[in-house]
């Protein structure tokens, strides 16, 4: 093979399933230039994994862009139908595997993992060249006519799990709203010993009372902020007043924390163990701080006074529940209990609100 017409990587050789792969570290300014695969180009029975959710790359291109100090990329994987040589640099049994890897330039790229990142790399790199020399290690199959090509993407993709939510807020220590809501669990009894911090859903006999997934939710439904969108002094102030008088304000919740009833028993009881709830009541919160921005934690304190069992039906079923008694966690339902604890308040409802209520109403009178 004539290195003057090839693509040469310093290389590491392994073996898996008997087979060559090989991995390289390969300058982010090649990316684009080796994987021009464009969707229409890639035959359908290929590209029916691999359409490109383009809604992702900004998101993706943003964070290399806006964090050149500090960004994170995974390997690249990919099937290489082509003509590839490897030599090791050494004779040396402890260095065989260690050489240089040729890769013809007249072979084909199919990118099996990472090919959010490589779009995202290709953004980045108009807005900022100068990352162009940096690094990401990338992984090579060879694959004559690409044909293992859908089962190495099926492969790597059966066993790999995602973080849960509440693990990706856990660790992240760059999002703002992310390290208030953890500051709340650290100064907060309660949410200190009844937060769950790792799954995003609790079982019916979970210990815990919350998910730090639904703290960080109805935080950004208090606030009115999307997810890395940056916040305020003020937001803060707003965060930690409301957790403080709502921990303090659900007699449940007192009741759990003095240890006189278990967060499993509370959940059979009461909708004041479900993440619905806490989104809805922040939905409320939002509200009282319009309406009434320098009253609105008398609003938070009169929640205490409420009947948050699910043996009530006239308030909650339909809404947080419903006609076996599931709970039901969703847009609609979010909204539908914080306009009936609005009216248990009497805070006006807006138009929208007025619309789904009426609508809710026919609804009930129809069943």
């Amino acid at each position: 093979m004539n290195a003057t017409f090839n693509y040469n990587f310093p290389a590491l050789k392994g073996y898996q399933a008997n087979k060559e792969y090989f991995v390289v570290m390969c300058p982010l300014k090649l990316i684009p230039k080796i994987f021009l695969f464009d969707e229409e180009e890639v035959p359908v029975e290929y590209r029916a994994q691999r359409i490109i959710n383009k809604g992702r790359i900004p998101e993706i291109t943003e964070y290399i862009v806006h964090h050149p100090e500090d960004y994170v990329f995974s390997s690249l994987t990919a099937s290489v139908d082509g003509e590839m040589s490897f030599e090791p640099f050494n004779d040396h049994p402890n260095y065989q595997n260690l050489g240089q890897l040729s890769i013809s330039l007249e072979s084909r790229f199919l990118i099996n993992d990472g090919q959010h990142r490589r779009a995202a790399i290709e953004e980045a790199l108009k807005l900022a060249p100068e990352l162009g020399n940096e690094t990401i290690s990338v992984v090579f199959f060879q694959d004559a006519g690409l044909k293992r090509s859908q089962q190495i993407f099926s492969d790597l993709n059966r066993h790999a799990v995602n973080t849960t939510s509440s693990i990706g807020i856990l660790y992240d220590h760059r999002d703002q709203l992310s390290m208030v809501t953890k500051n709340l669990l650290s100064e907060i009894p309660l949410l200190s010993r009844y937060t769950e911090k790792e799954r995003t859903s609790l079982s019916k006999n979970s210990p815990k009372l919350l998910s730090i997934n639904h703290i960080y939710n109805a935080n950004l439904r208090l606030i009115e902020k999307s997810k890395g969108e940056p916040i305020t002094e003020q937001d803060v102030e707003v965060i930690n007043l409301f957790w403080s008088t709502l921990c303090e304000t659900i007699p449940e919740w007192e009741e759990v924390l003095k240890r006189n009833i278990s967060p499993r028993t509370l959940r059979l009881q009461s909708i004041t163990a479900q993440g619905l709830f806490i989104e809805a009541v922040a939905e409320v919160g939002r509200t009282l701080i319009a309406q009434r921005p320098d009253s609105w934690l008398i609003g938070i304190k009169e929640l205490a006074r409420i009947d948050w069992s699910r043996t009530n039906e006239k308030d909650w079923k339909g809404r947080a529940y419903d006609d076996s008694g599931r709970i039901i966690k969703n847009r609609r339902t979010i909204a539908l209990t914080s306009i009936r604890i609005k009216q248990l308040l009497n805070i006006e409802l807006n138009e929208k609100e007025k619309a789904m209520e009426e609508d809710f109403s026919v609804e009930r009178k129809l069943n």
